[in-house]
């Protein structure tokens, strides 16, 4: 999978994606990631890549040239599944969205930054918008970095264990059931009896009933779903 990302501040997005799973993802040559710094087609020597709004506001606003020039410049290297806008007013990130977009072989990625991008490239460009969540940050690079985690470790071959992506909370639309390591007993603090038992059919039972009462109790709403 190779995902492209526009951003003005790509050393916030550097950290992130250089270590544990996707720094091993892109190693393994199964993920590349591109950061474009959106100064690269700014106006002018001075870097100008936002303005005042139209109709008077607090807020710098991203402006359309600099962005379709990057967008277009890109693009001449193949076209994309997606162009993805992170803003605090798309549909919120779910596993399923990552699942889906896990799936695709090429995206674009634009980082909101200021009080947003001019509103012609969301209706020319953008194909999804994606939100992590109903609050807002100082920029759309950590949202970003949380969304190219959530893709890049389904793709096949990225964990140790392919298996273990399908275990994760929200796959099955349930959360994850407790787990448990050694020792069996800690300060008094013992181990349910069911995973020492080597049985696989009963451990697999009881890991369900235990996900579907912890979805209950903290999630109820997935359960409605």
């Amino acid at each position: 999978m190779h995902i492209d990302v526009i951003t003005v501040q790509p050393d916030l997005l550097e950290s992130p994606l250089s270590h544990s799973i996707m720094k091993r993802a892109q190693e393994k040559g199964l993920l590349t990631v591109k950061l474009h710094n959106l100064r690269q087609w700014a106006l002018n020597k001075y870097g100008q890549v936002d303005d005042y709004q139209f109709g008077g506001g607090a807020g710098m606003v991203m402006m359309c040239e600099p962005l379709v020039n990057a967008i277009e410049h890109l693009t001449k290297d193949g076209p994309y599944d997606e162009i993805i806008y992170m803003t605090p007013d798309g549909p919120r990130f779910e596993q399923k969205t990552a699942n889906t977009l896990s799936l695709q072989e090429r995206l674009l990625i634009i980082c909101g930054h200021y009080k947003g991008i001019d509103e012609r490239i969301r209706e020319h460009y953008v194909t999804r918008e994606i939100s992590i969540g109903d609050y807002v940050l100082s920029g759309g690079e950590l949202a970003a970095a949380v969304v190219i985690d959530a893709i890049g470790r389904l793709l096949p071959g990225v964990l140790g264990d392919e298996t273990s992506a399908l275990t994760d909370s929200f796959q099955d639309g349930l959360l994850a059931p407790p787990v448990y390591t050694r020792p069996a007993e800690f300060k008094g603090w013992k181990v349910p009896e069911v995973l020492l038992s080597g049985n696989p059919k009963i451990i697999d039972e009881w890991r369900y009933n235990q996900a579907v009462e912890r979805t209950r109790t903290r999630r109820p709403d997935l359960l409605d779903e």
